[in-house]
């Protein structure tokens, strides 16, 4: 087994030498944990701080119980949203679509960053260095193919900040990260197992028909509470605009 190793680009290597925080945004799925596995090898352990968004009732079971025990004993922050997913989705009358992931902004990437302000300002010994590191791979989409590997973070420069986005693990394919927790002697998250080809939402509005069949046979109660939503406010998870009950009854096509 060929080890996959990190391209460290010289401004990331700047970073590190001037002492800066790594944040290690941490879902729970495969790519984060390579990502956490990678950066322990480069980053010294007191520059290092993993970051959770909690999903509440729609993020698999286990989840926080499995970051604490493949982070190993790295400061863990819990960065929680004011509201959950299914209550944002009631409020606004329509789930989040791929070109409006209120999901996404409201209740990961906003908390995360407001957390990490909160503790680059406690602890002043970063000097107010900060880079964001996020588990993105450019074998996952054409949009994510295309993504900078280190941008400035323009609106967390602020207020004697500085803030990179660094994406690690933008080079490794799907089966190096799988590689990368097996080398570790770490299992990935059990819903991999059971046949999840993502670990996000349990129904998430970019997941494959197969995913949410399956997310249905593991979470049969969510995914009838999912469907009655879909009901009460006349839209659907489903970018197709297809009923989660329809998909989960196998009535379409994968697609």
């Amino acid at each position: 087994m060929t080890r996959p190793a990190l391209s460290i680009p010289s401004v990331i290597s700047a970073e590190i030498e001037a002492g800066a925080l790594f944040a290690i945004s941490h879902s729970g799925g495969k790519d984060s944990q390579a990502m956490t596995i990678l950066l322990r090898e480069v980053v010294p352990a007191e520059q290092l701080i993993v970051v959770h968004a909690p999903l509440g009732r729609v993020e698999w079971p286990g989840t926080l119980q499995h970051i604490e025990r493949t982070t190993e004993g790295l400061p863990l922050i819990l960065a929680r949203a004011r509201t959950d997913f299914l209550a944002m989705v009631r409020r606004r009358g329509r789930f989040p679509t791929p070109g409006i992931r209120q999901c996404t902004s409201d209740l990961k990437r906003g908390p995360i960053q407001r957390e990490l302000r909160r503790n680059l300002k406690a602890h002043p010994r970063f000097g107010g260095r900060i880079v964001s590191c996020m588990g993105m791979r450019a074998d996952e989409s054409a949009r994510r193919a295309k993504q900078a590997v280190v941008r400035t973070n323009a609106r967390g420069s602020v207020a004697g900040r500085r803030w990179l986005d660094w994406l690690p693990i933008h080079h490794l394919t799907e089966a190096q990260v799988f590689e990368t927790i097996a080398a570790a002697g770490q299992r990935p998250h059990w819903v991999y197992r059971a046949g999840m080809s993502r670990c996000s939402c349990s129904f998430c509005i970019m997941a494959s028909r197969q995913d949410l069949r399956t997310a249905a046979r593991l979470r049969p109660r969510l995914a009838a509470e999912v469907a009655t939503l879909e009901q009460e406010i006349g839209h659907t998870l489903s970018p197709s605009q297809v009923p989660l009950r329809e998909i989960v009854a196998g009535r379409v096509a994968d697609g």
